[in-house]
């Protein structure tokens, strides 16, 4: 059941592709299809899918690879420039890479003003659906260029100009994006700081960004609770040392009320009122875009800084070429605009590129029930869509026979994305059947700011690509797997997966305020390569299986095993809705897998049964060199705003170390049960409770 490369590398046949699959539970119940789509109109879309040229994908490949400057130059041509740029490549101090070279332009021109200039103004460019308000909006490009523009004069009466700092700190409303727009419009950098970040975290971030404006939401709208915005960011600037000049407030009446400080706070209504549309300030191609701080840095952060040429070409070019949608469709990206996918795929991507771009503020479960996104889906005729694994999974634990989203129809719907965190089969599958469309599993970091492997739906990738993949190496990007020696892997041999540099346009630059820790974290390992900490391997044919970060890969007496691939195996199961697998100690293995999993709500199987029933499955499925044997029920994990488990956090306590709750868990509470689990099982004796 095993392929085992070198003798300590081991994969198992179903996650390449081989061997048996992982179907063990036959007689399944699988939910009906939704699209309600004929069989003819099924096989005129295949027999389409598979008309496109996938010549095209390779010699894009090759030629972004071989011939970068020619490549990216055609690429560049996706945005408007005001002055064009000299040089396409300046590699001379690799990996500090720099593209369009001279060149200058503004994002926020490329994203709005170009195409009120077309003649597109009242296209609708923003649908905000906020079942927690009761309330959906539609902004059009005009109403965008307006309230962006004058938000920019007011920030311009600040004393914000080219290359200054400014801090957004607002929940999932449009007005998160035209802070965002109104800050880039003046060539200003943006930084915005995750809602569910404490005062601590935030002041982090205050004292590395230096921002001159803090813009912020009075509130945030949680199922359960008002998290009150205006009130962390005074908590953080009043133990901060470095104190921004001014503070703009967007009251959210009805959510919550902030009380202002008139010498330090501006309604939002009164500096739009008071401020006269400010024009594009054109930077330089290499220019910050924005600050993005990786998610849980507080001691020390790691802003990840965004070049603005080559991040907003690239990203509009990606909307057709990976995910194959046109200027007149409806693009909804699940995620939150403090995460580099709200960044790169609800605002800049679809903007710049001229189509519409769902916010949803929401839950996929409890806003109100697991048939909120076929609603969004429905109501705004949505044709694309990108979320995180953890969110279908959400949907299939409360609601596995979708009935509360049989009301709603998914037939605009032509494809699904899924990126964050590894997706198992089973929640594919699912996915693909009640969605009834390609449900595409792709591979991207923060660092990265778009895809590093993909199926590429302008480029005619198949819609059915080996399972667990992530797909194929993304254009301007030349995959590797290596072993810890630095010697490259063979073929379906686990290993760190890096990326030759250069690296493609609208990675990050560097580090802000930190280009030494730039080159020590990610290229100091493998010389020449870009280190993206992810453990995978590629197939004969050129997929790319990314199966967990290199610290989640477990060493069982000496064999590698990842825990996604333990977790995929668990996740088959039919009464389990969640999984986390850890590696712990153990005194003769070294190492050996512990699974916390929650069980569905109308399982009927007592928890013993279904443990002895997960040590078969993976008996039979990975094999017996997994001593998979540890394991019990939890009611929840810990899991990011962003769907991300937050597995090291697990593993820290259960080997005794103290955890530090990030703010972005979502329900910090788990932790005392998952603490007291641990204790039962052997572990965290010694363990100080999680804060």
């Amino acid at each position: 059941m095993l392929t085992s490369v070198n003798g300590d590398c081991i994969v198992p046949e179903v996650l390449a592709g081989k061997g048996k699959s992982n179907d063990v539970f036959q007689n399944q119940v699988i939910p009906p299809r939704f699209g309600q789509r004929e069989p003819e109109e099924l096989e005129e879309l295949a027999l389409k899918q598979k008309s496109l040229d996938n010549q095209k994908y390779q010699e894009s490949l090759r030629r972004s690879l071989e011939e970068p400057e020619e490549f990216w130059k055609e690429v560049g041509q996706c945005v408007t420039w005001t002055k064009p740029w000299d040089e396409v490549l300046d590699n001379t101090k690799q990996p500090f890479t720099k593209w369009f070279v001279g060149g200058e332009l503004n994002a926020c021109y490329n994203a709005v003003d170009r195409h009120v200039l077309a003649g597109d103004g009242e296209k609708v460019a923003l649908i905000h659906d906020s079942p927690v308000t009761k309330s959906i909006r539609h902004i059009t490009y005009q109403e965008l260029q307006d309230k962006v523009s004058r938000l920019a004069g007011a920030l311009a009466k600040m004393g914000v100009s080219r290359g200054d700092r400014v801090i957004v700190y607002m929940p999932m409303i449009p007005e998160a994006i035209i802070a965002m727009l109104a800050t880039v419009r003046l060539g200003a950098v943006h930084s915005v700081v995750f809602g569910g970040f404490a005062a601590r975290e935030l002041r982090v971030r205050i004292e590395h960004a230096e921002p001159k404006v803090i813009i912020v939401a009075s509130a945030g709208c949680e199922p359960n609770r008002i998290v009150r915005y205006k009130d962390i960011v005074n908590e953080a600037i009043a133990t901060s040392s470095v104190k921004p000049l001014h503070c703009i407030l967007y009251q959210r009446y009805n959510v919550a009320f902030a009380e202002l400080d008139p010498e330090y706070d501006t309604l939002w209504e009164d500096a739009l009122a008071m401020s006269e549309p400010h024009s594009c300030v054109p930077v330089e191609a290499n220019d910050p875009l924005y600050i993005l701080y990786t998610s849980g840095t507080t001691d020390s952060p790691k802003g990840i800084q965004r070049p603005v040429g080559g991040h907003i070409a690239t990203l509009a070019w990606t909307m057709q070429t990976i995910y194959g949608m046109g200027k007149n469709d409806v693009w909804w990206t699940a995620s939150d605009m403090g995460w580099v996918v709200g960044h790169s795929y609800i605002c800049y991507g679809p903007l710049v590129y001229g189509m519409t771009s769902v916010m949803y503020e929401g839950k996929p479960d409890r806003t109100p029930d697991p048939g909120a996104y076929f609603r969004v889906i429905h109501e705004h005729g949505v044709n694309g869509m990108l979320t995180a694994p953890t969110a279908l999974r959400v949907i299939k634990r409360a609601d596995p026979e979708v009935k509360f989203g049989t009301k709603y129809s998914t037939k605009s719907l032509r494809t699904l994305f899924a990126a964050g965190e590894h997706c198992d089969y089973d929640t594919l599958t699912w996915a693909r059947r009640i969605f009834d469309v390609p449900v595409l599993n792709h591979w991207w970091q923060t660092e990265t700011g778009h895809s590093i492997t993909a199926s590429c739906i302008g480029f005619g990738h198949s819609v059915n690509p080996p399972r667990y993949s992530a797909g194929l190496p993304f254009i301007g990007y030349n995959v590797h797997v290596l072993r810890p020696d630095g010697t490259e892997a063979d073929c379906n041999e686990l290993g760190r997966i890096v990326c030759k540099l250069p690296l493609p346009p609208g990675t990050m630059s560097t580090l802000y305020k930190a280009p030494g820790r730039f080159l020590q974290v990610y290229f100091s390992k493998y010389h020449g390569f870009y280190d993206t900490m992810d453990a995978g391997f590629i197939d004969e044919n050129g997929y790319v299986y990314v199966m967990a970060r290199d610290d989640d890969v477990i060493n069982v007496a000496g064999h590698r095993l990842s825990t996604a691939a333990l977790e995929d195996v668990v996740l088959s199961h039919p009464d389990i809705g969640d999984a986390a697998v850890i590696g712990v100690p153990e005194p003769t293995k070294g190492e050996i897998p512990l699974c916390l999993f929650i069980v569905k709500q109308d399982t009927r199987k007592a928890e013993p049964e279904i443990i002895r029933e997960l040590i078969k499955m993976v008996r039979e499925l990975i094999g017996p060199i997994a001593a998979f044997h540890v394991a019990a029920a939890v009611r929840g994990l810990p899991r990011t705003r962003s769907g991300k488990t937050a597995r090291k956090s697990i593993a820290d306590l259960a080997r005794n170390k103290f955890v530090k709750i990030s703010g972005t868990i979502e329900d910090p509470t788990v932790y005392k049960e998952i603490k007291a689990v641990l204790q039962k099982l052997g572990y965290a004796k010694t363990a100080p409770d999680p804060q």
